[in-house]
């Protein structure tokens, strides 16, 4: 955990000074015009740490205003230095070229007032659109015919929701959006794989009455993410109870015969001590085989020992990148990122791109959504 928070605020402090350096080159401004700017980016920069510890503190309006402010900044950021970049490297591949060619290509290059003009608007017109795409909750469809329905049970519906984030910045509007769509879907069992709180639960704990008041046939599942240990698990699974969620911690259960559902813990859990290892073969070879295993898990990995014996993941925890194009980054790392994937044993591994935002309110070429999933009873 201290390697990916040094890491990250290495990386997200490094676009700062990116964005101040861009800024002075092109207006060349003397001290009192850069060190209000730089003390302004030191606090966005900072921003994530101390949402924290005024949340922590009880200071719920300030949290929630820095929040809004840091995280809306934090996704302007991004946006301009990916499309500053691109120029930054049009430049350097323009720079070679010069010195293979022994020439200078000055006409090739942009002046830096239209680069940064360019690039701030690009970033706050991508910012608007992104915000609003975040609102837009679609519902994306999957259809799967199994022999492993028990007859009399022609069709069973699943809803998936992940990486919700209810918080300073996911309340009750948006919250609402979601679960309207779930509602529209009329599931027999809704699921969460994970990441459904990022807030102290004593601020957010009045949202829990809206997931209460949905009553599938089937029951609510849910598996931790690594946000539930970021936030406290202690607090974080007492909100997600008293939600309507059980929540599989390495175990699962045969649902009124009709399917198997399993779910595991996030790895996150190992550097909190909170982790409630299983092995995935053990645990999963536990159920019958006969009926349909549906496998939650936060992170779309795949332990190759678990083949076999589950016939759907889902998964979250991606995103889908969130903003593009950092998706292109994420999918270095997990290759399966968003979508239904078949596995070598032909087993279905579904990534939600997740339903609602961390950090930034915004969404850009990731949009939210609900998974519904259709069993049919057939052949597959």
């Amino acid at each position: 955990m201290s390697i990916f928070l040094a890491t990250f605020f290495l990386i997200y402090g490094g676009t700062h000074l990116y964005f101040y350096t861009k800024a002075r080159a092109v207006f060349g401004f003397g001290p009192a015009v850069g060190v209000p700017l730089a003390l302004f980016l030191v606090l966005m920069a900072a921003a994530p740490i101390l949402v924290r510890i005024a949340e922590r503190q009880g200071l719920e309006q300030p949290a929630r205003l820095l929040a809004w402010s840091g995280y809306c900044w934090m996704g302007f950021l991004f946006l301009f230095f990916s499309c500053s970049l691109l120029v930054d490297c049009w430049h350097l591949l323009l720079r070679f070229g010069e010195l293979v060619a022994r020439r200078e290509f000055a006409t090739f290059r942009l002046p830096h007032l239209p680069v940064f003009g360019i690039a701030a608007t690009y970033g706050l017109l991508a910012a608007a659109y992104g915000y609003h795409e975040a609102l837009a909750i679609r519902t994306d469809r999957i259809t799967i015919r199994t022999p492993k329905l028990p007859p009399g049970v022609e069709r069973l519906t699943i809803a998936q929701i992940s990486d919700v984030h209810v918080g300073l910045i996911v309340r009750e509007e948006r919250l609402r959006r979601m679960l309207a769509a779930v509602r529209a879907a009329n599931p027999d069992l809704l699921v969460c794989t994970g990441d459904l709180v990022d807030g102290q639960v004593n601020d957010i704990a009045p949202l829990m009455d809206l997931f209460a008041s949905i009553h599938p046939r089937y029951g609510k599942f849910a598996v931790t993410g690594n946000h539930e240990y970021f936030v406290g698990l202690g607090q974080a699974l007492e909100f997600t109870r008293r939600a309507g969620f059980r929540v599989l911690r390495g175990e699962g259960e045969t649902v009124a015969g009709v399917l198997n559902v399993v779910g595991v813990d996030d790895p996150a859990g190992k550097s909190f001590g909170e982790f409630r290892g299983a092995d995935e073969r053990a645990l999963l070879a536990a159920f019958p085989r006969n009926r349909f295993t549906l496998f939650l898990k936060h992170r779309p990995t795949i332990d190759p020992v678990a083949l076999g014996l589950f016939d759907l993941q889902l998964s979250g925890h991606v995103h889908g990148g969130q903003l593009f194009p950092f998706g292109l980054v994420v999918r270095l790392f997990y290759p399966l990122m968003d979508g239904l994937h078949r596995l070598a044993g032909g087993e279905l591994l579904s990534v939600s791109r997740g339903t609602g935002t961390w950090g930034p309110p915004i969404r850009f070429f990731a949009p939210p959504e609900v998974t519904v999933i259709e069993l049919v009873r057939g052949d597959g």
